[in-house]
Formats: C-alpha cells, sequence, structure tokens
C-alpha cells in the first residue's frame, strides 16, 4: 500500500491586526491539504442507500393491519358456527343461512297484508319508534344534564329520583305506556324514552362538573349572561361526555325496542322475529339476529361520525 502525501500552500489572506500585535482572521497565512491517494484496489466499496419503501408499500401495509385482524374473527366465528350447527343438528348453519338470506333479500320491501311484510319495512319501523323515543330523550334529558351539573340546589333534589328509577328495567315501563297509551306502538316509543334518557342526563350532568371552575369565573368576572356561559363554555368541554351519553343510549334504544315489539306485536324487527319463531324458520331468526347487529352497528358509526364533525378540537 502506498500513500502519497501532497503538500499544497495557500496564499495568505489578508487579516486585519489587533492592537495587541495578533493577528485575526478565518484563515491562517498557510495551509497544508493532505490528499490521501490509495489504490482503487484496495479501497472498501461504498454500500448504496438502502432503498426505503414507498409511500403505496406501507398504505398497503396498514390497510392489511386494518382488514386482516376482523376478517381472521369473521372466519373464526363461521368456524364456530358450523361446528355447532353441524354438532346440534337444530341450528341452521352458513350455508343454509345463506340460501335463505338471498331468498329473503330478494324483495325486502314486499307487503301482503298488515303481518306480512318484508323484513326491510319491519327494520324501518323499529328504526322510527327508536327514532322518535330517542328525540324525546335529548330533548329532555340534554338540558336537564345542564341544569343538574349547573345548579347543586336541583341536582340534590333530582339525585334520590334518578338513583330510584334509573335501575329500573326497561320492559318494567311498557305496562305503563300500554295503560296510559291504550296502544302498543306509542308504549313502544314511550319505553324507549324511558330507558334512553338516563344516560343522557347523567353523563352530561358530569361534562358540566368537570368544567374548570377558573373558566367559570372569568364568566362570573366578565359578567356573561347564562346563555353565554353554556354556549360558549359549556358546551364545548361536555360534548364528549354528551356524545357518550348519546351513544350509550342509542345502543340501550335498539336493544330494547326488539325486546318491546316482541311484546306488542305490529309491525317492528322484533315482532318479526317472534312472527318467525312461530313458523319455525329458524334461519330467518339468524338472520334478524345479523341485521339487529348490523343495524346497531351502523347506528354507532353514524354518531362517531357526528362527533368528529362537531368536535371543537377538529376546528
Amino acid at each position: 500500500m502506498s500513500t502519497v502525501l501532497a503538500l499544497k500552500p495557500v496564499a495568505a489572506e489578508k487579516n486585519p491586526v489587533a492592537a495587541d500585535g495578533a493577528i485575526r482572521g478565518h484563515a491562517a497565512s498557510a495551509q497544508v491539504a493532505v490528499v490521501l491517494a490509495v489504490p482503487a484496489e484496495i479501497r472498501p466499496a461504498v454500500a448504496a442507500p438502502e432503498a426505503r419503501p414507498g409511500r403505496g408499500s406501507e398504505r398497503l401495509r396498514d390497510f392489511l393491519k386494518a382488514v386482516i385482524p376482523p376478517l381472521l374473527g369473521l372466519a373464526l366465528m363461521t368456524g364456530l358456527w358450523s361446528m355447532v350447527a353441524t354438532m346440534t343438528g337444530n341450528i341452521p348453519g352458513p350455508g343454509k343461512t345463506w340460501d335463505a338470506a338471498r331468498i329473503l333479500f330478494a324483495d325486502p320491501f314486499y307487503r301482503n297484508g298488515p303481518n306480512d311484510q318484508g323484513i326491510g319495512w319491519n327494520v324501518l319501523a323499529s328504526l322510527q319508534r327508536v327514532g322518535i323515543g330517542f328525540g324525546f330523550a335529548a330533548a329532555i334529558g340534554i338540558p336537564m344534564g345542564f341544569m343538574l351539573g349547573r345548579f347543586s340546589f336541583m341536582n340534590r333534589m333530582f339525585d334520590p329520583i334518578i338513583s330510584l328509577l334509573r335501575p329500573v328495567s326497561p320492559l318494567a315501563w311498557l305496562p305503563i305506556g300500554l295503560l296510559v297509551f291504550k296502544r302498543a306502538d306509542p308504549a313502544a316509543t314511550w319505553t324507549i324514552f324511558i330507558c334512553s334518557i338516563w344516560p343522557m342526563i347523567l353523563n352530561t350532568a358530569q361534562g358540566v362538573q368537570r368544567v374548570p371552575q377558573d373558566y367559570l369565573n372569568v364568566a362570573r368576572v366578565l359578567g356573561l349572561p347564562e346563555a353565554k356561559v353554556i354556549t360558549k363554555i359549556l358546551f364545548p368541554a361536555v360534548l364528549p361526555y354528551m356524545l357518550t351519553g348519546i351513544r350509550l343510549s342509542i345502543g340501550t334504544a335498539w336493544l330494547v325496542i326488539v325486546a318491546a315489539e316482541m311484546l306488542t306485536g305490529g309491525v317492528g324487527i322484533g315482532f318479526w322475529v317472534w312472527d318467525e319463531w312461530n313458523n319455525l324458520k329458524v334461519e330467518h331468526i339468524v338472520i334478524a339476529i345479523f341485521v339487529i347487529g348490523i343495524v346497531g352497528f351502523a347506528l354507532e358509526q353514524m354518531l362517531l361520525l357526528l362527533a368528529r364533525r362537531f368536535t371543537y378540537e377538529n376546528r
């Protein structure tokens, strides 16, 4: 191995001279450059930069991470379902249920009379009852939650009433609704109302109570009216708690409406399940279970989208 040292003189720059005689500047008067010449045959090979995965591959990896686990869960559920159906012999398997679903959803909105309608009309009837009862519960429960959280006197006054009525099963209110309204349809709506109002009241009140007192003190110093305090301070802070109560309420309402319609009859997904049981069409009951689950999941996702749309943090 041979090394060549080349000494290269560099012209001195004109540097200012300080009062004490020291020479200042960015370069010295002479500079020595050392050049190492190494034979090419013994130079180390320079590794090429490692290729980084593109955005397309990253997106594909994220997509697979999001899709594969749910598909595996569904495959596991289908396998267990097939095994149980084979062992019992009474529960229809996935194949038989799929064939029945193809026939059922070929015309989901047929009408052959008041008690013979497609599954689509029954789902819409149940959603209508849930929407009416849930709407009344939101219109009353959310403002009431604000008042209970804002005023301690009202909180202490209504606390024993809520503690007494909240643990009561929603179906226990159904006979009261039948007695008052004399009809099954408003009685079912009343049941939805009474089971949906408690999560909204409690979660909204808890959100109001968790607002920092400093915010309210500033509003009091500025002399803000109560309407401004609610809209500008309380509402943005309480919104996450309020949306949590709404999600709990809509889930409870969709659970209760099926049981209420089984008892009251008429048009609805709950009545349709009971009617198919009387006709010994178990595969239709399994289909109804999936439909109820899909509709409940869709309602929850709609509320999540609504929460993202109206969350103040995203503005």
